[in-house]
């Protein structure tokens, strides 16, 4: 059985071209595990491998879902499960890349069992404004609102929902999981770290490339399609405040400083995520790309 690769890091940091590396060197099919690079509107402003990369290796699950989809973490755990396997199929390692934690530990340890939500639940906690539904997260679901940021929108209604709908918290749900890869087949696993200072470095010279290049073309094509509110890809990072831009509210010297801090941001919290997991997946330096065989082996 061939082996699969797990490359995980902050934005920004280099993790494309570690995972273009080995796919090069072992022939192996990289696998995208970032959830704003699923989405066929946005290759700009979400650092998609260019046409020039993806001639170098095999890409799967980039840009291959439509904004007007409600795609789920799930749903790509189940994508990934059959694109891991049709590379062993052929012999090949699967060479998984991405920065969403999320993802990544769904696909790893499975999926929570949770049942469907009732539809009126869902609309009720949907159309509250984050901080209504943290405050009642809160009474309900202690446990989940100590855990959560109360600006994380998507996460708090997730929590509110389930426990409103099952009885039953989400973390309770979440300890039954069931279907995850680790332990079914040989998974090695590398984290790319940069300094922080490096990293916002790197994101604001990316983002200048971005807002040149492309992306205010591309986000007014996005929200020309009169998508739903709550569609995820218009949460992609960097499209809200280019939204702003298009509508006279900003300029794009402002837009570049909000998505910046919003970027340097989230490059913390997926450093929190990378570094929880040291001890186990092999920490790369990015300019010294590693041999298969030097990553970190999970058991």
């Amino acid at each position: 059985m061939s082996e699969v690769a797990l490359i995980a890091g902050p934005t920004a940091g280099g993790k494309s071209a570690v995972a273009l590396h080995l796919a090069e060197r072992t022939g192996g099919i990289i696998i995208n595990a970032d959830a704003s690079q699923v989405y066929a509107d946005l290759a700009i402003i979400t650092a998609r491998p260019s046409a020039e990369e993806m001639a170098r290796a095999p890409h799967r699950l980039f840009g291959h879902v439509d904004g007007a989809e409600d795609y789920s973490a799930a749903r790509w755990a189940a994508e990934a499960r059959v694109q891991i396997d049709a590379a062993q199929a052929q012999g090949r390692p699967a060479i998984l890349v991405g920065g969403t934690g999320l993802y990544l530990d769904t696909l790893l340890h499975g999926i929570a069992p949770v049942p469907e939500i009732d539809p009126a639940i869902r609309e009720t906690v949907r159309a509250m404004p984050v901080s209504e539904s943290y405050a009642h997260l809160a009474a309900e679901d202690p446990d989940a609102a100590a855990r959560l940021r109360p600006s994380d929108t998507t996460r708090v209604a997730r929590a509110l929902e389930v426990v409103r709908s099952t009885g039953t918290p989400l973390h309770v749900w979440q300890t039954r999981r069931a279907g995850g890869i680790l332990g079914r087949m040989p998974i090695r696993a590398g984290v790319v770290l940069r300094p922080r200072a490096e990293l916002a470095e790197r994101a604001s010279a990316r983002l200048d490339l971005m807002l040149a290049g492309g992306a205010l073309e591309e986000v007014a094509a996005l929200l020309d399609q009169g998508l739903p509110p709550d569609r995820p890809v218009l949460r992609a990072l960097g499209v809200r405040e280019i939204a702003a831009v298009l509508a006279g509210e900003i300029d794009v010297a402002q837009a570049h400083e909000r998505i910046l801090k919003l970027t340097v941001a989230y490059q913390k919290r997926q450093l929190t995520w990378a570094r929880g997991r040291q001890s186990g997946w092999t920490i790369l330096d990015p300019d010294t790309p590693p041999e298969l065989d030097r990553l970190a082996l999970l058991d």
